[in-house]
C-alpha cells in the first residue's frame, strides 16, 4: 500500500506564470463569483468561528461583497439573534430587499431544531460545520435538510480533502463543499491525528477528477495567508475561499483589544481548541486546535480593500478579467525551496 506514495503541493510550492495582459486598469477585473445559486461580488466566505464572526462582522462581510457564516458555538437563540441583527444592519445601510447570510449547524439530532429555527427566520444558507466531512453523520444531515427544505436553502458542507469525499458530498446533495483538512493557521488536526492533505493539492485533485453529475461549488478552506494564495486557489479551480485568520483581529470581530509587548492584539482560537470547547460546551474531547492572538488590524473594510486589490492584480498578471478566464489561462509552475525564499520579501544588509 506504500508503492503509490506521491508528493503533494501547497501554496508555497507553486507560482503562477505571468502572461500577456491587455488589462489597463484593475477596474476592468471582475472578481465576482457564483456558488451555485448564490452570487457574490467577492469570492470570500468568512469562517464560522467565535473569534471571527458576530453580527458586526457578518454585516461587514455582506457589505464588502462576501458571504458570512455565523458560528454555531452558542445556543440557537443567540445564533438567531446574531442573524437578525446582522440582517437588519445590512438592510438599513443598503436598503437591500434581501440579504444572504449563512449559519453553521452541527450533525446531531438537536441541530435539526436549530436549522428549523434559522430557516423559519430567513437564513438561506446552512453550513454543516464539522472537521471530518466525509462522514455518515454529514450524509444524514444533508439528506435530512434536503428532505425538509428542498431547494429553498443552500447547503454548504465539509471539510473534505479527497475526490471521493467531494463526489460523495455532491451526490448527497451539498451545493458547496469546503475543501481542505488540517491547513488552518490554528488547526492542529495533522499533528494530533496524522491525517490531512494540503489544501491546494485537494483543489487540484477535486477539479481534475469529478464524478458527480452535479458537482458542488468548491470553497478552498485552510492554509490561505495572503491575497496571492487566494489567487492560486481560484486559479486551481476554487469558486471561493474561506478566510479566518486574514479577517481576525479587526474591529468587527468579537473580543476586546488588549495591549501586550508594545502592540495591540485580539484573541483568535480554533473551535477545536481546549479553550473554545470549554467555553461552548463545558467539556473537552479531541483537541485539534490552539488558542492564539493576532495583531489588531483596524476596520475590516481596510482588510477587504487590500485583499481585493491583491486579487485583481493577480488576475491581471494572468491577463484574466474574471474567474473563468483565470482558470482557463493560468499556468502553474513548481518552485524549489530557494525559489520560495526568493519569492518572500528578503531585505539584506548591503552596507
Amino acid at each position: 500500500m506504500f508503492k503509490n506514495l506521491r508528493q503533494t503541493m501547497t501554496f508555497d510550492d507553486v507560482l503562477l506564470v505571468p502572461q500577456f495582459s491587455d488589462i489597463e486598469s484593475r477596474a476592468e477585473v471582475d472578481i465576482g463569483t457564483k456558488l451555485k445559486d448564490i452570487v457574490l461580488e467577492a469570492p470570500i466566505v468568512s469562517s464560522p468561528m467565535d473569534t471571527v464572526v458576530n453580527e458586526e462582522m457578518a454585516a461587514a462581510v455582506v457589505m464588502n461583497g462576501g458571504l458570512p457564516i455565523l458560528h454555531r458555538y452558542n445556543n440557537p437563540q443567540d445564533q438567531l439573534a446574531m442573524f437578525e441583527k446582522a440582517r437588519d444592519k445590512v438592510m438599513l445601510a443598503t436598503n437591500a430587499p434581501s440579504v444572504v447570510i449563512g449559519a453553521a449547524v452541527g450533525t446531531t439530532p438537536e441541530e435539526l431544531a436549530r436549522a428549523k429555527m434559522l430557516c423559519f427566520t430567513g437564513v438561506n444558507v446552512l453550513c454543516i460545520d464539522v472537521a471530518h466531512g466525509h462522514h455518515i453523520a454529514v450524509r444524514r444531515m444533508i439528506e435530512n435538510l434536503r428532505d425538509s427544505y428542498g431547494s429553498k436553502i443552500h447547503i454548504m458542507a465539509g471539510n473534505i480533502a479527497t475526490t471521493e469525499a467531494f463526489t460523495d458530498l455532491s451526490n448527497w446533495g451539498a451545493d458547496s463543499v469546503r475543501v481542505g483538512v488540517g491547513g488552518g493557521s490554528i488547526c492542529s488536526t495533522r499533528i494530533q491525528t496524522g491525517h490531512g492533505v494540503p489544501t491546494l493539492q485537494s483543489i487540484f485533485d477535486v477539479v481534475n477528477y469529478q464524478e458527480s453529475a452535479t458537482p458542488a461549488a468548491i470553497i478552498a478552506d485552510g492554509g490561505i495567508r495572503t491575497s496571492g494564495d487566494i489567487v492560486k486557489a481560484l486559479a486551481a479551480g476554487a469558486d471561493a475561499v474561506m478566510l479566518g485568520s486574514m479577517l481576525a483581529g479587526t474591529d468587527e470581530t468579537p473580543g476586546e483589544i488588549y495591549f501586550s509587548n508594545g502592540s495591540y492584539y485580539k484573541a483568535y482560537r480554533g473551535m477545536a481548541s481546549r479553550e473554545a470547547q470549554t467555553a461552548w460546551r463545558g467539556r473537552v474531547s479531541s483537541i485539534e486546535g490552539i488558542s492564539s492572538q493576532v495583531r489588531h488590524k483596524g476596520p475590516v473594510s481596510g482588510v477587504f480593500d487590500e485583499i481585493k486589490v491583491g486579487i485583481r492584480s493577480g488576475f491581471s498578471y494572468s491577463g484574466a478579467r474574471n474567474i473563468v478566464q483565470l482558470q482557463t489561462k493560468s499556468k502553474f509552475i513548481i518552485q524549489t525551496h530557494a525559489g520560495q525564499v526568493e519569492s518572500s520579501t528578503h531585505v539584506r544588509n548591503l552596507a
